[in-house]
């Protein structure tokens, strides 16, 4: 099961279709880092020693990740933090026995014998002798509980192959790789953002509706160094910005009322302007008002238009996840998609890459972008689906029997074991046409089902889906934006209280026809090799049915006495 509620938040701009990615091939442009050389040379003393150890370890990789954060975080007009840190954190990835069976194989349907994070923070100085004791003390501890591992593996009577997947290999040989690119670094003010979040939180306060409010602003420049076995020696840095806002209230009747909105960029001179963040709040505001008087939608299957930003979280949670490669393999899993390569999984139409080798669409930053995997192998554009037949999976170095190889999918959050994950996923469409059309196309859809009304779903807030064998193959989707649209031409009836469900397999043939723009969705996805940076970008789409259900809802009253400031204000009226 994959929960991504609370992890998965969206930025939203629109751009013409099919627009040129912009795409970063790695070069080598810097001096190696003496880390790099520390690393390499207690790997040189490694090797030798424990590739003739019974049982030898035939692969091992070292990887350091040096973080500097900044944050600066503030609510309803005053600070809450502001503080700054450099941190460094070592893996030690162990694979012992061979390619075709080692300590990372799953037993049967139980999962994989226990073996500890290979994750331990080090100190953040370019002390050689002082990096290499650390490397040395955490090679052993994992070299240890990975020989007891395979042991455990060895003598299981569930090891023997009782599917085609299972007989392939446990890890993939890769071509190794070098790669020295320039260190990222951060020289941060943080002054002048400490009175912006001020200011930013503090504009809320002019509203009765708006409990809280919290604003986060984050700067990370995070530099990544790689060795293994094979070879490979990875040196590069990334530099990110985000701008998060955040505000609660409550309906009449108790719902929580929630709306969220966030910046994210990579160059300081693209920070978004003040206008731009206060006019995102009014926006903000506005919503989390007509929510409030919004009435309670009901249980609803029906003709269902969804915008740019809330198909891009569709696909992610309905397709995306069923695409990554291990799940494919893990016989704990449901294998959506494990027999379907080469069949039509979806309309003709529909086409879909996932290419962490974009770093921009258009001019909106992709979330997704990295230049090699946490595995060491190059970023790569990967045709997922082809005019709706499924082509490929998204692959680390856990092989399948007809992917041999890793196509650089391998990510994880740091102290988790590298998994297959998503990058940056886009959906284009070859029956686009424009939005204002695909409206026309929805109220005939609903005349056509003679449906009362039809769902229009404008913001969604990612959800969870359950992927494992023995549960449901559904998904849910909480819906932030949700509007009854009318067949006779009233206004849209905006409703709140509802996510949308469904399963994959229906719901993707349930697509008719794409609108003209394409929308980015940027965020972190929660799942079990912990939180990546996402993207997911799509055009509006239309779809001859969703489900709609009911939502769980607080039954708390909202406060009994205004804010202090507002004690004589009418409800919903800014003094």
């Amino acid at each position: 099961m994959i929960f991504i509620a609370g992890t998965l938040s969206a930025s939203l701009h629109a751009m013409p279709r099919k627009p040129e990615g912009k795409r970063s091939a790695p070069q080598q442009q810097a001096a190696p880092s003496p880390v790099l050389a520390a690393m390499s040379a207690e790997l040189d003393r490694t090797m030798p020693i424990l590739s003739n150890a019974a049982p030898p370890a035939y692969f091992v990789d070292y990887t350091l990740s040096q973080v500097r954060a900044a944050e600066v975080m503030g609510s309803n007009g005053a600070l809450l933090n502001s503080s700054e840190n450099l941190q460094r954190f070592l893996e030690v990835r162990m694979h012992v026995g061979s390619y075709a069976l080692d300590n990372t194989h799953k037993v049967g349907a139980g999962g994989s014998v226990y073996q500890p994070s290979p994750y331990t923070p080090v100190p953040v100085e370019d002390d050689a002798a002082v990096l290499r004791r650390a490397i040395w003390l955490e090679t052993d501890r994992q070299y240890r509980a990975a020989a007891e591992a395979l042991v455990k593996i060895q003598t299981s009577k569930e090891v023997q192959a009782t599917s085609p997947e299972e007989g392939v290999p446990d890890f993939s040989r890769e071509q190794p790789h070098t790669y020295i690119g320039a260190e990222a670094t951060l020289h941060l003010d943080r002054k002048p953002w400490e009175q912006k979040v001020r200011d930013y939180t503090a504009y809320f306060r002019q509203s009765r509706d708006v409990l809280n409010s919290i604003i986060t602003f984050t700067a990370q420049a995070n530099n990544q160094y790689e060795v293994n076995s094979e070879g490979t020696k990875v040196q590069f840095g990334l530099v990110r910005y985000r701008l998060e806002i955040f505000i609660q209230g409550k309906a009449p009747d108790g719902m929580d009322l929630d709306r969220y909105y966030n910046f994210d960029w990579v160059d300081p001179k693209d920070q978004p302007t003040d206008e731009a963040v206060y006019a995102a709040e009014k926006t903000m505001v506005a919503e989390l008002v007509a929510l409030g008087k919004a009435p309670l939608g009901e249980p609803f299957a029906g003709p269902t238009l969804l915008t740019g930003r809330a198909a891009a979280v569709f696909f992610h949670e309905v397709f995306g996840h069923r695409d990554e490669g291990f799940r494919q393999k893990d016989a704990s899993e449901g294998q959506t998609f494990a027999k379907k390569v080469g069949q039509q999984i979806m309309p003709s139409f529909i086409s879909i890459i996932d290419d962490p080798t974009m770093t921009r669409l258009n001019k909106d930053v992709l979330l997704g972008y990295y230049p090699f995997d946490d595995e060491g192998i190059p970023s790569e554009h990967v045709v997922l689906v082809d005019h709706g037949i499924l082509k490929n999976f998204e692959m680390s170095r856990q092989p399948l029997k007809d992917f041999p190889h890793s196509n650089g999918h391998g990510r994880r959050q740091i102290g988790a074991q590298p998994i297959s994950r998503q990058g940056n996923l886009i959906v284009e469409s070859s029956k686009a046409v424009s939005n204002a059309e695909l409206r026309k196309m929805f109220i005939e859809e609903i005349k056509k089902q003679g449906k009362p009304y039809g769902i229009l779903i404008d913001d969604l807030e990612g959800g969870f889906t359950f992927t494992g064998r023995g549960q449901p193959q559904a998904f849910q989707l909480e819906a932030l934006v949700v509007y009854k649209v009318y067949p006779d031409g009233r206004p849209d009836e905006l409703i709140r209280g509802v996510d949308i469900g469904g399963t994959p397999l229906v719901s993707l043939t349930n697509i008719i026809a794409t609108g003209d723009t394409t929308e980015v969705f940027n965020g972190y996805c929660g799942a079990e090799s912990g939180s990546v940076p996402v993207a997911a970008a799509a055009p509006m789409m239309l779809l001859s049915g969703l489900e709609l259900q009911k939502k769980a809802a607080s039954t708390d009253k909202p406060p009994m006495l205004p804010p202090p400031a507002h004690e004589h204000d009418q409800p919903g009226v800014k003094q």
